[in-house]
């Protein structure tokens, strides 16, 4: 049956943005404990706690919408999860893992954002306040989580990167630009 109206695609849309964040749910904890920095540890799990709410208010939006919440994959937080389980699986020293972790999280973040964005322009479009306001609360936390990644990715990437200048500097001499495996 076709869909051809502004309110099927707004459900729609939150249905895939309830399954991309049931799949975060199980996604976050294997991301905070591949951490090797505590305090990305502390933001992966702070951002658990907060992925919940999230998914308590699309289910709250779904309650008003008088709609269930399940039926629909979301097969980019799908694509995203699995290409961060690919580069926890990865071989990189703890230092590197995190900065890996670390840009893996913020695709995950910057999907997420469109995601919200869209979803909160169509209601507003439709008249739905309350979901514009409780979309809105949750498109400033993903925002807010991706602030934070940027903040922790300028704090460990520099680090990483001292470290592999000396380790590439010692072992190449002057070959900037080459890769070098660090010692873990």
């Amino acid at each position: 049956m076709q869909k051809d109206s502004l309110r099927e695609l707004y459900i729609d849309e939150l249905r895939d943005l309830y399954n991309a964040e049931t799949q975060l749910v199980k996604a976050l904890p294997k991301m905070a404990k591949a951490s090797g920095n505590d305090q990305l540890r502390k933001a992966f799990e702070e951002h658990l706690r907060q992925t919940s709410d999230q998914v308590s208010r699309l289910e709250q939006i779904f309650e008003q919408l008088e709609q269930k919440p399940t039926g629909k994959k979301c097969l980019g937080m799908m694509g995203l999860v699995k290409e961060g389980a690919e580069t926890m699986d990865e071989d990189y020293a703890a230092d590197l893992m995190d900065a890996a972790i670390i840009g893996t999280a913020q695709r995950v973040e910057h999907y997420e954002i469109a995601g919200y964005g869209t979803v909160r322009a169509l209601a507003e479009l439709l008249g739905e306040d309350e979901h514009v306001s409780l979309l809105n609360q949750t498109l400033e936390e993903e925002k807010q989580a991706d602030k934070k990644l940027t903040e922790l990715a300028q704090e460990i990437n520099p680090k990483t990167a001292r470290g592999e200048a000396s380790t590439s500097e010692s072992s190449h001499q002057g070959h900037s630009g080459s890769k070098s495996r660090r010692a873990a």
